[in-house]
């Protein structure tokens, strides 16, 4: 018999008491690891569990309100006194929320710290939509959380800071919107809490030997957590990962415990860490089991490879890509037929071939399901083995394919399609710039430049065709940086260029993605796996009607044929940028763009709003993308390529996994952003810099400005809180003037008046920008206006002062020229008198000579 003791650990604190009820020895995991002496640092990572008590009614320190039970919450839900919905918080102002309820035509609005009721953004919460009377607008303010805790003295104390709590009461209430009301609630419980780690820093405590700390999350959407550590000595200047545990009613920020070091603040590997973590972006190394799933080298092509592929290779094939690209997904070929139509064909590298259903490899980019781009790296879904090399369509080298040929008239009109595998050969790995110069040059008359140029023919016509039928020509501001990669720093920022060849292929590939959802959705009409983007509600064109309005510009949004012809026609020949602002400020109207299962919805829900046309799917770009790879496989089945399996045609199993890479290509987008962000603040680092700017949004107490230089959105705060801030990180002092300038600002109307002068959305705006390196977590870029000139608010242009510097020289040249001429005359005369001692002394010397030899 086994007399070994028993002993129970659970953070489920009623299981612990009944345990010990029947004289089982129970802990929880704190007060395990508490008791054991020799490992006292393991208390840092253990989670800190709250046993729930009967609460006091009487007790006077809570802040929120209880959350109702979730009995109460099912019960209300049904009756419809209760909605549910994911809390998003504003990225402009921490105090302020929404929740999207289906049926509802604008979100939920929740304002105040009381009302948001301890959600954390992206949880399911359930809320109460107050009566119509106490329905409230936006705020017209920017409220930054750590700017607010900084002025309010970042209390960390346990007890509720009172003083805090009014003046973010009174920040909202002087920033209440004049806009349009919308329905406005508050959250009464948490139906789902979505559980994650946060990166972020420490604050270093005042009190010495204190355990408690305050750690501030790199998303500036979550709250300051309370944690307790005692090796924070070790923890300071580091980049950490805390876990949120419990929100208790009576603090003002939830509790959590510290799991681990990513490393040094400002270390390149810790910091693009943390962008990764923060979206939830897989980076880890590829396993061992992964990588047995490769193919082993040399790889060659078998002549059995041969018998069941279609040889392409005598076919002049050509893939145009960014410079530099090595993941290379995609080929073209066009060539005239006998009966004076066009044979086109999209050659796309064959992943699936290499990637099997259900292996370790199939389950490794399933997971990842999108490769993420940063602005130094990038972190393949497939190993490079297959990214870089055996899927890449690299020049004069066999390669497999999944193509997709069409007969075209010479109108660009498709005849038929067909898809096939295939073996092919590119003749060369050309850039952008390489097929536009082949292109463009006359004295070029070879196969593959003939190629290139009835492509580009044919792409300028299908082109016209789908705006013709609505598409949106959408615009974003893109910039490349030039990064050294020994130093890891920004040589040079450029603006993306556009060329007629990028074009050529965009509009290749969009045929390549129609034809294959329409193949796969005619054979599979169950589960097919497209490709939405959903009609933007009439409510996310307000902001962009008030901005084209301020400008006397009337858009049409009833459609997206109209909105694009709308589009079409609104420019300012006194502002050549008003119309990439006009198409930058209507991408930000739109939906986000999903994947889906066509057995989950009606075909009218099918529609690809963006692009104007009724089915769409993804197809070209395997290597990056796991939605292809599915394609691919439905393809294969539908040309007896491949056997199909049970998860593929089947609809609930699509769907979820259509979910699933939804979110990892939205985190993926959202970590390019953060990377490119952090970048162009890198280039700014230790100067001060001139740009001209573009306004974008207007808030009561800030400007949003875009730079296209810098492909950056910048904040130029217009109260003189942020102003004081400001010139603690910017040398230069604002104009001296007596009076303090007021900014008074229209919502209706939408401009900010100081004086005389309008600020419009659209105006040209010169700005000064430096980097704020005060709080070495989330340095931001200080901007400031130098035109047009406020006194009391403008700064000096950097090119004024220059050109003062260089007068004010100028003026002391001649004085300084003068005094010049007199050490030279000084120095003549020494030098004459010099050189006349010198020849008197030679002439005695000689004189001295002849009288000796006398």
């Amino acid at each position: 018999m086994c007399n070994q003791n028993v002993v129970l650990i659970t953070n489920d604190i009623d299981n612990r008491d009944k345990a010990r009820q029947m004289e089982v020895e129970a802990y929880t995991m704190q007060e395990y690891v508490s008791s054991l002496h020799k490992s006292p640092d393991l208390l840092d990572i253990v989670a800190q569990v709250e046993e729930e008590k009967e609460e006091d009614v009487t007790y006077q320190g809570y802040i929120f309100p209880s959350h109702w039970s979730m009995e109460k919450i099912r019960l209300s839900l049904k009756s419809g006194k209760l909605y549910q919905g994911v809390f998003k918080t504003s990225r402009n102002n921490f105090l302020e929320g929404n929740v999207m309820i289906e049926g509802f035509d604008k979100p939920v609005l929740i304002q105040s710290r009381l009302n948001i009721n301890r959600a954390l953004h992206d949880d399911v919460v359930a809320i109460q939509i107050f009566p119509k009377e106490q329905w409230s607008a936006p705020s017209a303010v920017v409220i930054d959380q750590e700017k607010q805790e900084a002025e309010t003295g970042g209390n960390d104390d346990e007890k509720a800071d009172e003083e805090a709590l009014k003046k973010e009461q009174e920040l909202l209430a002087a920033g209440k919107g004049d806009g349009e009301c919308q329905p406005t609630g508050c959250v009464v419980g948490i139906i789902r809490r979505k559980w994650r780690q946060f990166c972020g820093i420490i604050r270093k405590n005042e009190v010495s030997d204190s355990t408690r700390h305050l750690f501030i999350p790199a998303d500036k959407k979550i709250p300051f957590i309370r944690i307790e550590t005692r090796q924070s000595e070790l923890l300071y200047n580091k980049r950490l990962i805390v876990a949120i545990d419990s929100w208790p009613r009576n603090s003002r920020n939830p509790k959590g415990h510290f799991v681990r070091v990513i490393g040094a603040i400002g270390d390149k590997d810790a910091e693009n860490e943390v962008i990764l973590l923060e979206h939830d972006c897989p980076h880890t190394k590829f396993s061992e089991s992964v990588l047995n799933c490769l193919p082993k080298l040399p790889w060659v092509i078998t002549e059995k490879d041969e018998e069941e592929r279609e040889d392409l290779r005598h076919i002049d094939v050509c893939s145009v890509d960014p410079i530099g690209c090595t993941d290379i997904d995609d080929a073209l070929h066009c060539r005239p037929l006998p009966n004076g139509n066009f044979e086109v064909g999209v050659h796309i590298a064959d992943v699936s071939h290499f990637i099997r259903p259900a292996t370790a490899l199939d389950k490794e980019a399933q997971n990842r399901s999108t490769t993420v781009y940063l602005t130094n790296r990038r972190i393949d879904m497939v190993p490079d083995l297959l990214s870089s090399n055996l899927c890449s369509l690299r020049g004069n080298v066999d390669r497999f394919a999944f193509s997709v040929i069409w007969e075209m008239s010479p109108e660009a009109e498709v005849l038929s399609s067909r898809f096939t595998k295939s073996i092919i050969k590119s003749r060369g790995e050309l850039s952008y710039e390489q097929a536009q110069q082949r292109i463009d040059d006359p004295a070029m008359d070879d196969d593959l430049t003939a190629s290139l140029r009835n492509l580009n023919m044919l792409a300028k016509q299908i082109k016209a065709m789908r705006i013709e039928k609505g598409a949106l020509v959408l615009a974003s501001m893109e910039v490349k940086f030039h990064i050294d990669p020994d130093t890891d720093t920004v040589v040079d920022i450029v603006a993306k260029q556009h060329l007629e060849t990028m074009s050529m292929v965009e509009e290749f590939m969009l045929l390549a993605n129609v034809t294959a959802a329409e193949t796969t959705l005619k054979h599979f009409p169950d589960c097919a796996l497209l490709r939405r983007h959903p009609a933007p509600p009439a409510s996310n064109f307000e902001p962009l009607l008030a901005a084209a309005k301020s400008q006397n510009i009337t858009l049409d949004v009833s459609s997206n044929k109209t909105l694009a012809s709308s589009l079409n026609k609104a420019t300012r020949e006194d502002n050549p940028f008003f119309n990439s602002m006009l198409r930058i400020m209507t991408t930000r109207c739109m939906m986000q763009a999903v994947y889906f299962c066509s057995g989950t919805l009606e075909p009218e829900e099918y529609m690809h709003y963006g692009l104007a046309t009724p089915t769409y799917t993804h197809f070209t770009s395997p290597i990056r993308r796991y939605a292809d790879i599915i394609v691919h496989r439905l393809l294969a089945v539908i040309i007896e390529a491949e056997r199909t399996y049970p998860e593929l045609l089947d609809p609930k199993k699509l769907s979820d996994l259509s979910q699933h890479i939804n979110y990892r290509h939205k985190m993926a987008q959202y970590a390019g952003r953060g990377s490119s962000e952090i970048t162009a603040i890198a280039s700014l680092k230790g100067k001060v810099s001139e740009f001209m700017a573009y306004i974008l949004f207007l808030h009561k107490n800030a400007i949003q400005v875009l730079v296209p230089t810098i492909g950056q959105q910048l904040t130029l705060y217009l109260d003189n809180r942020h102003k004081k801030k400001e010139k603690q990180a910017i040398k230069q002092e604002a104009m001296d003037v007596d009076e303090v300038p007021e900014f008074e600002f229209n919502e209706k109307e939408l401009y900010v008046q100081c004086g005389e002068l309008i600020f419009r959305p659209f105006d040209e705006l010169k700005v000064q920008a430096s980097v704020d390196a005060s709080d070495v977590q989330h340095q931001r870029v200080v901007c400031r206006l130098v035109e047009p000139v406020i006194p009391g608010f403008s700064v000096p242009s950097l090119e004024k002062e220059n050109k003062e510097d260089k007068d004010e020289k100028q003026k002391e040249n001649p004085k300084d020229g003068a005094k010049k001429v007199e050490k030279e005359e000084e120095a003549v005369k020494v030098s004459q008198g010099k050189e006349t001692k010198k020849k008197r002394e030679t002439k005695d010397k000689e004189r001295k000579k002849k009288k000796m030899k006398k």
